[in-house]
């Protein structure tokens, strides 16, 4: 499309040559004269000089190359998300291999298995060895890949995607518009034993775990159930990969958890909270709304709303960045302090020594 034409579809506005047409999107370090780029963090607008991109989307106040083709939007990173959709468009789904059940409101393989008590949507594809258990119930338009296990009485919305070998345990229940990536796991039996006399004694995990609408889960993430009651992941969270949800916890609206968090059991995390990676978070604690924690950081204790955390065991982030810096060269800093140690006794030995010169003089 022409740059006037992605212009108006991403309601940014163009400097330059609108009859320019481009075919697709790229790092502003490799775009080509046919695609555009986009700078959204400062660290990048070193390359808006060198750039060969036909249009570069930036904010109001990011400074140009004097004849640069730009696209400017109060929110870059968000217009160029919109120009994705537009030149890209979100992955296709295939359809089925082999074979199609005799079904006239979905499109299922002849080689998945779907018990006839299962409920399945209008719109709905479901791929190869595929598993659908009684009482089950899938909504409408939503793609089942190969390997997936939907357990019994478990409840998927509308326009949800599982993509290959997600597994969703009996009763459990998925919001709509949900997407699960390869592996993950909904409500797998939840970390919980009694220690008895040396031995360690399984307690039944008789709750579900609830995914709200709109959450996306990246590969490899387990949601334990709980053993009473039920975990639940809030509206529109996202996580990246290999993430663990302990039994019990509550997870809020709109969160961001980057890769190798973990939460432990019964675990109240807020809205808004962003965890980096490697996160950890012992359980029976309270995350408040808006809390943000660095890489690594272990959250020992109650966090209050709105605090920026890092360090292990958390503190203020101010503090964890100054903690890093300190403990950045341990040894070299040791080694400083042991010759301090030693010339303060070289010091000390010296001042002895005089004062037992001058009393025999004196004497």
């Amino acid at each position: 499309m022409t740059l006037r034409e992605l212009a108006d579809q991403i309601g940014a506005t163009l400097h330059g040559d609108a009859s320019i047409e481009v075919v697709g999107c790229a790092p502003i370090d490799r775009a080509g004269s046919d695609e555009i780029a986009f700078v959204a963090n400062r660290k990048y607008a070193r390359h808006l000089d060198e750039t060969a991109a036909a249009a570069v989307l930036v904010g109001p106040k990011t400074p140009c190359p004097d004849g640069m083709n730009r696209l400017v939007a109060d929110d870059p990173y968000y217009a160029f998300r919109n120009a994705m959709i537009a030149l890209h468009g979100h992955r296709p789904h295939p359809a089925p291999i082999g074979s199609l059940a005799d079904r006239k409101d979905a499109t299922i393989s002849a080689q998945a298995a779907v018990h006839p008590d299962a409920e399945v949507g209008e719109g709905t594809t479901i791929h190869p060895f595929a598993v659908v258990e009684h009482d089950a119930k899938v909504g409408e338009r939503c793609v089942i890949y190969p390997g997936v296990y939907i357990g019994p009485e478990a409840v998927i919305g509308d326009d949800c995607i599982l993509y290959p070998n997600v597994t969703i345990y009996d009763r459990c229940i998925l919001g709509n518009r949900v997407t699960l990536h390869s592996s993950t796991v909904i409500g797998q039996d939840g970390f919980g034993y009694a220690t008895h006399q040396g031995a360690h004694h399984k307690i039944p995990q008789a709750g579900i775990v609830v995914i709200e609408d709109d959450v996306e889960l990246g590969g490899g993430c387990a949601i334990e159930r709980a053993a009473m009651g039920e975990t639940r992941i809030g509206e529109g969270t996202k996580f990246a990969d290999l993430i663990s949800i302990g039994h019990g916890t509550r997870i809020g609206k709109h969160c961001l958890f980057v890769s190798f968090v973990g939460i432990s059991g019964s675990v109240d995390v807020g809205n808004y909270v962003v965890l980096g990676g490697q996160v950890g978070v012992t359980g029976h604690l309270k995350i408040g709304d808006g809390v943000q924690a660095m890489a690594r950081t272990a959250m020992t204790r109650d966090i209050p709303a709105g605090s920026k955390v890092g360090g292990a065991p958390s503190v203020p982030l101010d503090i964890a960045k100054r903690n890093a810096l300190a403990g950045m060269d341990l040894y070299e800093l040791s080694r400083r302090v042991r010759q301090l140690e030693r010339q303060l006794e070289k010091t000390r030995t010296e001042q002895q020594a005089g004062e037992q010169a001058g009393g025999q003089t004196g004497g």
